[in-house]
């Protein structure tokens, strides 16, 4: 294995296995850990959930009833094209990396079943279904080592794809920089499972510097560009981008999907447990 990646993994397996997270739970009630009511004892229930103290005090049995511990199954979806061959700090393939190995080193602590996709302009399982870490390391693995380049994202055809091939009820996690995003629709896909977003940047590409004359080469499509950074075709550049995340906000928003973002000179950890939360 890589030594970078090996870096990427112990730290974000030690950050994550200090980290205080709950495990989940629902509302329904049943076998658990979180308390949610007493009631009076009925015929055939635990009498290892009777209260003592109050039924002493109320001169008859009750019990405890506890929200029951509902497993989790998760799906990453990492959006791996040509775009996430940049980065000013760390490439956004790496922190793609380290989000992806982050929210699987959770589901093993938490013990919930999580499977991980590549997505571009295909969708190609990259584990499947697991609790075990060696099942993150590989995922890791494959998505440090996938050939990005020449890759460029089909939202439309990803998106109906995961609503096909995802058949039971699932926490799904979309990772990616969400640029050009005029195809995505995630109405769907949010009936029928929880989508939560992690949108992956660099600052530069969102506020970058006049630089003059540049030759610039499109990671997704190999095609070469050369012009002038200067101040007015930056105040184009970024009045797109801010249009870009403006409509994705309020689609977001509107399928009630929580996401967040990060930006290649952050540590991700506390933004994904505070979306987790």
């Amino acid at each position: 294995m890589n030594q970078a990646l090996k870096k990427i993994l112990i730290k974000t397996k030690k950050q994550v296995f200090s980290e205080i997270i709950g495990n989940n739970s629902t509302k329904q009630k049943g076998e658990g850990y979180d308390f949610c009511e007493l009631k009076e004892y009925e015929y055939g229930e635990d009498v290892k959930n009777i209260d003592w103290v109050i039924s002493a005090k109320m001169q008859k049995p009750y019990v405890k009833v506890f929200y029951s511990q509902k497993e989790l199954n998760v799906k990453i979806i990492s959006f791996l094209n040509g775009s996430t061959y940049f980065g000013t700090n760390t490439f956004k393939q790496e922190l793609i990396v380290q989000i992806a190995s982050a929210l699987g080193f959770i589901c093993v602590k938490q013990a919930d079943p999580f499977a991980s996709y590549i997505a571009n302009e295909n969708l190609e399982i990259c584990t499947k279904k697991s609790k075990q870490i060696f099942n993150v390391n590989f995922m890791a693995e494959q998505l440090y080592n996938y050939d990005v380049i020449g890759k460029n994202m089909d939202y439309g055809k990803i998106i109906k794809e995961l609503f096909k091939s995802i058949q039971h009820k699932s926490m799904i996690f979309l990772i990616g920089d969400f640029f050009n995003i005029s195809k995505v629709d995630l109405k769907l896909l949010c009936q029928k499972h929880e989508v939560l977003a992690i949108i992956v940047r660099d600052k530069f590409e969102e506020n970058p510097i006049e630089l003059g004359n540049v030759n610039f080469i499109d990671p997704s499509s190999n095609k070469s560009f050369e012009g002038v950074l200067n101040k007015s075709t930056i105040e184009t550049y970024v009045k797109n981008v801010k249009e870009n995340d403006h409509k994705l906000y309020t689609h977001f928003q509107n399928c009630g999907i929580k996401f967040t973002k990060i930006y290649t000179n952050e540590d991700p950890i506390k933004k994904l447990i505070g979306l987790l939360r």
